[in-house]
């Protein structure tokens, strides 16, 4: 598979607002859900395509993945039973661009998504983001009590590289943490 080249600056800027497509399919084992998109990840049309996001590392390295996969080979993803959308569909530049009346929507579109796909279990990919669309000021990361429709809610922390509270090693033990208790669901 060829790799994906990197967007131009003027692509960068035309992608502001554009959409990376759902990588969804109904009864999932899991729904990563990321805040939005980057630039780059609309400007290639993959999910956490853009240099420095950590999201398939840590998800190689808590052995979802039995390699490291690039954002381009994200399909490999669906037959293992995973998917990925967003809160919000439009891409920003940084995901503190987006507004909590941006969140609020996003929740409720989520909340549509997981009804139709029904998903096992939904895993947010940001503490902040979580907390505004759904309400919960108290959510941590790990498994919450609450769950969305009939799906298990766990939140983990963005492995966007503009977050420095958590580094590969961190997100690594997180993700992991999701995995075992995944395979605990299934015993």
């Amino acid at each position: 598979m060829p790799a994906i080249s990197r967007p131009t600056r003027q692509q960068l800027a035309a992608a502001r607002g554009g959409r990376v497509p759902d990588l969804i399919a109904p009864g999932l084992r899991l729904l990563f859900v990321g805040i939005n998109p980057s630039l780059y990840s609309a400007a290639v049309g993959h999910h956490f395509a853009r240099p420095g996001n950590r999201f398939w590392p840590a998800l190689h390295a808590a052995g979802f993945t039995e390699r490291l996969l690039a954002p381009f080979e994200e399909q490999i993803l669906l037959e293992q039973g995973y998917g990925i959308t967003n809160l919000v569909d439009g891409a920003t530049a940084r995901a503190d661009e987006l507004s909590p009346a941006e969140l609020l929507a996003g929740a409720a579109r989520l909340l549509r998504k997981i009804r139709r796909y029904r998903p096992g279990w939904v895993a947010f990919l940001g503490i902040s983001a979580y907390r505004t669309a759904f309400g919960r000021k108290d959510g941590q990361p790990g498994q919450q009590a609450d769950k969305l429709a009939d799906a298990h809610v766990w939140i983990l922390p963005s492995p966007s590289g503009l977050n420095a509270h958590y580094q590969l090693p961190e997100l690594a033990r997180v993700f992991t943490s999701l995995r075992r208790a995944l395979e605990v669901r299934l015993e």
